[in-house]
């Protein structure tokens, strides 16, 4: 399910249980919604908009894989954040078994922001 131009790696973070045969499957935009809940907590903005999400797919069967960054390969929530991202996947309804995976190719950059993180990060002068 991964796309190619990442190489697939043991999971980073897993949650979730398979779906019943013939359960309604959901759509990324649903993963996309429970992930703007997950905050870093070192930065009032969410992941998703943060840009740290590079990739949702979603498999016929509900199994899903997530692609993410860090801002920093020695963020201190690194051990944290993939698993939150995994169970934050897990619990939208029609997402079955959720695999994290961490990834620094691309490498993350201030770019990747939304234009709402943008503006909300410029107050902080994080970056």
């Amino acid at each position: 399910m991964l796309t190619p131009n990442f190489a697939r790696k043991a999971a980073t973070a897993h949650a979730g249980v398979p779906l019943p045969a013939g359960a309604q499957v959901a759509v990324a935009e649903d993963v996309t919604a429970a992930l703007q809940k997950v905050f870093d907590p070192e930065i009032p903005v969410n992941i998703y908009d943060l840009g740290l999400v590079y990739a949702i797919s979603i498999a016929d069967d509900g199994r899903t894989d997530i692609q993410m960054t860090l801002t920093t390969p020695s963020c201190p929530v690194a051990g944290l954040l993939p698993a939150q991202v995994a169970r934050a996947a897990a619990a939208v309804p029609g997402v079955g078994e959720v695999d994290v995976f961490l990834v620094w190719d691309p490498p993350w950059t201030p770019e990747r922001m939304s234009e709402v993180a943008q503006s909300a990060l410029e107050m902080f002068d994080i970056f």
